[in-house]
């Protein structure tokens, strides 16, 4: 098996796809790999700034500017997706953070470019695959959602618990 195989097995990006899809879809990834405390993308970065990110090995850390500098906020592990806004047609100045790797780290980079020639000659793939990124998205949106309701009822001590 391929590392680009193996990843999109494990991402909540593909989980429609046939194994035939895989293959397809396997082929518009290219493997980035980075060493610790390599910079990945940063916020406004115009450079491949429509390209979508697929943790394959290693961690990310994500870091967002504060008044204090740089706080991390969160660690991606093998399967996570990063860049979607752009990747969907957003603008560069819409990224907000800034992608760190920890450790040896080897990420799937895909322009939109790739996708798009994807959408033209396999559209019902194409469609399977924004699917699973809304799935995705859909899922950051639930848990960000559970944590604000937790901080909710900490701060005002509501459902008890605290």
């Amino acid at each position: 098996m391929s590392l680009v195989r193996d990843t999109l097995r494990i991402s909540t990006i593909n989980e429609e796809l046939t194994d035939a899809e895989i293959e397809i879809f396997e082929e518009l990834f290219d493997v980035q790999s980075y060493k610790t405390g390599d910079l990945i993308i940063r916020p406004g970065d115009k450079k491949h700034s429509d390209n979508l990110y697929i943790l394959a090995q290693g961690e990310i850390q994500v870091k967002i500017q504060t008044g204090d500098g740089e706080t991390a906020i969160h660690v991606m592990k093998p399967g996570d997706l990063a860049g979607i806004i752009t990747f969907v047609g957003g603008a560069p100045s819409q990224h907000s953070a800034a992608l760190y790797s920890i450790g040896e780290t080897k990420v799937l980079c895909m322009p939109s470019a790739k996708f798009d020639q994807l959408v033209c000659s396999r559209p019902m793939t194409a469609h399977k695959i924004m699917r699973g990124i809304v799935r995705y998205v859909h899922g950051i949106v639930r848990n960000m959602n559970a944590k604000s309701s937790e901080l909710s009822n900490y701060i005002y001590r509501t459902s008890g618990g605290y």
